[in-house]
């Protein structure tokens, strides 16, 4: 009869609730034979969604839809959102070498570095957003810190200083990361940069040159830069003002 049931166990009141919630998530049904949800699966899926569309299209029902699958089912394997960016800027950093360090290259070893974390970020558009959010506390974040640390120690920097130029180095690779996914979105092309580029220092020569001019008369250097040549100027100007304490390192 319609309200009658076996003898069993009665589900809690909060299990039987979630499963009454679940019923409206979308894919929530799988199918026999389908891959489980796993940590490594899920991080896939939400670098193949950063890849394509942005860091601003990640979230978690994104990521579950993409899985084929309902929310619920990630947050027994990734708590919330915070997490999810949290390990995928670890996996970020897993994939960068850090070099044995050698106080005769100490500079360009940094710089290897810095290039390589700024690649990976440049793989996934907006990505290096979730970096400027917090400190790096992951193992794989860590590492990347002890490494460039160690090399600039080996240098014979001072540690306050090492300490301060990697902090100064990471928050400058994301950030500049950062700006890149701004101003290279999918839909605009590259003719289209130049062209905003060509814009703006023609709006610095229509400034009037008794008030700006330094600006006017400069307008193509403050918009000069190809590739990523202010880049390199930049962590090349940081790293040069670090000084080798004496009787140590090259």
């Amino acid at each position: 009869m319609a309200n009658r049931r076996a003898p069993g166990r009665a589900e809690p009141r909060d299990e039987w609730a979630a499963k009454i919630a679940a019923l409206d998530e979308p894919g929530r049904t799988e199918r026999p034979g389908k891959a489980p949800i796993t940590v490594g699966r899920i991080k896939e899926a939400a670098f193949g969604l950063v890849g394509t569309e942005g860091f601003e299209a990640l979230t978690m029902r994104r990521v579950a839809t993409a899985l084929g699958t309902g929310p619920a089912s990630l947050y027994a394997h990734v708590r919330n959102k915070a997490e999810l960016d949290e390990l995928l800027i670890s996996e970020v950093c897993a994939r960068v070498p850090v070099p044995e360090p050698d106080p005769a290259r100490w500079t360009e070893q940094m710089l290897e570095v810095c290039r390589a974390l700024r690649d990976e970020y440049l793989r996934y558009p907006g990505i290096s957003r979730a970096a400027l959010a917090a400190a790096p506390n992951s193992l794989d974040a860590l590492r990347l810190s002890e490494g460039m640390l160690t090399i600039l120690l080996t240098a014979g920097i001072p540690p306050r200083s090492a300490a301060w130029a990697i902090d100064a180095a990471f928050l400058y690779v994301s950030a500049y990361c950062f700006e890149m996914s701004l101003r290279h979105r999918p839909d605009s092309g590259a003719d289209q940069r130049v062209l905003d580029r060509d814009a703006l220092a023609e709006r610095y020569r229509m400034l009037p040159p008794d008030r700006f001019p330094s600006t006017v008369a400069h307008a193509r250097e403050l918009t000069s830069g190809e590739d990523h040549e202010r880049f390199e100027f930049t962590l090349t100007a940081l790293l040069g003002g670090l000084t080798p304490e004496q009787g140590r390192g090259a």
